[in-house]
């Protein structure tokens, strides 16, 4: 389709009823000038391609399950209504050029840029690269297309801008080259892989499953080759909850080896016991030897272990209160989840800089005004910086937002919906 035809389409209202699915009815009217604003972009910088597509994925909310996926633990996650969007169109030959909003457009031969480069890591380039790389790795086909993208995931925002945006690649080429035949669990698959090879992250999988799959969805990553989904329905406005996340401003810029040393740490612990993961430890095994442990890996590493053993077990419980619908069981689990997040898993603040404590504030300041609410807050994503999360009643959103607000910035506060889609085409 062209852009003349998919800009007459939308503003004529033949998109209304897709737009309504992926975003609530009373967010039609700002989407649909989102998708406008995107798709004359795409249309000044690349004319008038005879192919267009449209494109999006969305962002993620881990629910429960705090630095579990990366030692084949549990967890559960669900789809939100920000998303990465994507206008594109295939063109000949092997070569990718992509706009995102507010970047400078990257350029990227598919047919020199195969193996991870360092110089590279860490740059939107190599996810571009390494999405397509996976791809023939695994057998689909590959091809060059220009594509403009637009993104109302904030990064560093735990929501996982970049786990949408290397879906979004392989989104493209599955629905321009492959028929739309790839399921987006390989998908999420090949953008755990780029993103641990070409753009120098270690990551879980849980992520790029929760943009991928869409909805809420229970992740046992026992077997990672072959993690076990459940989809849950749960509808959180019909108990009169809301899902706030809260931006706290920290920067992500140095943090990598503190997200690595979270895995590091559990995994050291599972193989000073001979194991290579805390999925194959019983905890007893670890507490039968906890003075030969401490003197081997630290403190730290030990409380790590034992948030991981807990927080699987706490995704088990939380899941079925999801199930039974026992909204308040579930909020149990997330305080707790929470509470030992902070003093356990150690993730809500860096050791390197401790007068930086965005996220900590942000949980007194939630347990504080929430206390006497019925609500539940715990730190959200990868920790250290960035977000935290909150499960707030209908009535109490308005000030909760505006408390959080004053402390940290104009709209630091966002009210989340659950979308049932993850990676799809719109049109």
């Amino acid at each position: 389709m062209n852009i003349t035809k998919l800009k007459n389409d939308l503003a004529n209202g033949a998109w209304d009823e897709r737009l309504s699915t992926l975003y609530g009815a009373w967010a039609v009217n700002a989407q649909k000038k989102r998708y406008e604003a995107a798709l004359e972009a795409f249309e000044a910088l690349y004319g008038e391609q005879k192919n267009v597509h449209v494109f999006s994925v969305s962002g993620r909310s881990e629910l429960l399950g705090n630095h579990t996926d990366h030692n084949c633990g549990c967890v559960v996650a669900t789809a939100v209504d920000l998303d990465v969007i994507a206008i594109a169109a295939p063109i000949d030959g092997n070569e990718v050029r992509l706009k995102s909003e507010g970047y400078p457009e990257d350029t990227v031969d598919l047919n020199t840029f195969t193996e991870p480069d360092e110089a590279a890591f860490g740059k939107p380039r190599a996810l571009v690269a390494g999405m397509c790389a996976g791809l023939r790795k695994n057998g689909h086909r590959v091809g060059g297309f220009v594509a403009y993208t637009t993104s109302s995931v904030p990064t560093g925002a735990g929501l996982s801008s970049s786990a949408a945006f290397e879906v979004m690649i392989g989104n493209i080429e599955n629905y321009l080259y492959n028929g739309g035949e790839i399921s987006n669990v390989e998908l999420a698959k090949l953008a755990q892989w780029t993103e641990n090879r070409f753009f120098g992250k270690p990551c879980g999988l849980m992520d790029q499953l929760a943009c991928a799959v869409g909805g809420i969805i229970a992740i046992d990553f026992e077997n990672t080759a072959a993690p076990t989904i459940q989809n849950m329905t749960f509808d959180l406005s019909a108990h009169g909850y809301r899902l706030c996340i809260v931006r706290t401003g920290g920067s992500h810029a140095d943090l990598t080896d503190d997200y690595a040393a979270v895995p590091a740490e559990m995994k050291a612990v599972a193989a000073a016991l001979g194991k290579t993961v805390l999925r194959e430890v019983e905890q007893g095994e670890v507490l039968s030897q906890l003075a030969a442990l401490r003197a081997k890996l630290g403190d730290r590493a030990l409380l790590r272990a034992l948030h991981f053993f807990d927080e699987n077990k706490r995704v088990a419980r939380g899941q079925a209160a999801l199930a039974k619908g026992d909204f308040e069981a579930f909020l149990d689990t997330v305080l707790a989840s929470g509470r030992s997040s902070y003093c356990y898993l150690q993730n809500v603040y860096s050791s390197k800089n401790p007068a930086e404590q965005g996220i900590s504030l942000a949980l007194c300041l939630a347990d504080r005004y929430l206390s006497d609410k019925k609500g539940a807050w715990r730190v959200h994503g990868g920790g250290f910086a960035g977000t935290v999360q909150a499960f707030v009643r209908e009535q109490d959103v308005a000030g909760f937002a505006e408390l959080m607000n004053a402390a940290f910035g104009e709209d630091a506060c966002t009210v989340l919906s659950i979308r049932p889609e993850g990676a799809t085409q719109v049109v």
